[in-house]
């Protein structure tokens, strides 16, 4: 009877270790690239913003400082700031219109706070199953669920 319940509590600590707490560490990381993507998204739909606001006379030259990484700039010079290269996905670029780009953001943000508003309700269901799996384990190993208080003496009394 004993070394059933030893092997139970192996089951349930492997199953715990191995399978649920790696699925959620999977799940929150697929979540934080879908962060990752749209802040890209938000950041290139301001710029877009950007240059809209800039009222820019038709084929007048857009200049810029673009950073190159560690807060180190070079000066651009984009010659038509009516139409960007826009990440589509699998690594393909698409030439787009600003307003076909704005929409294009808009539509790839829904899809994307979906998809993260999905991996958030699935890791809240295993962080669920991995609280069940403690107290099933806390259970099997006779450890108290809950600390027991001291009886406290009524001071109204």
């Amino acid at each position: 009877m004993k070394e059933e319940i030893q092997q139970k509590i192996l089951r349930y600590e492997n199953l715990l270790n191995e399978v649920l707490r790696k699925d959620l560490e999977k799940c929150l990381e697929l979540r934080d690239k879908i962060y990752v993507e749209q802040a890209e998204f938000l950041a290139l739909k301001n710029t877009i913003l950007t240059i809209k606001e800039a009222g820019l006379a038709e084929r007048e030259p857009l200049k810029s400082k673009v950073d190159l990484g560690c807060n180190f700039y070079c000066e651009a010079k984009v010659d038509d700031p009516t139409r960007i290269m826009v990440a589509i996905g699998m690594g393909f670029f698409l030439e787009m219109t600003l307003d076909e780009a704005l929409s294009f953001i808009s539509k790839k943000d829904k899809e994307l706070s979906e998809e993260a508003t999905k991996l958030t309700k699935q890791s809240t269901n295993i962080k669920a199953n991995i609280k069940v799996v403690i107290m099933g384990l806390k259970e099997l190993q006779n450890i108290a669920l809950e600390p027991s208080r001291t009886q406290q003496r009524d001071i109204f009394a």
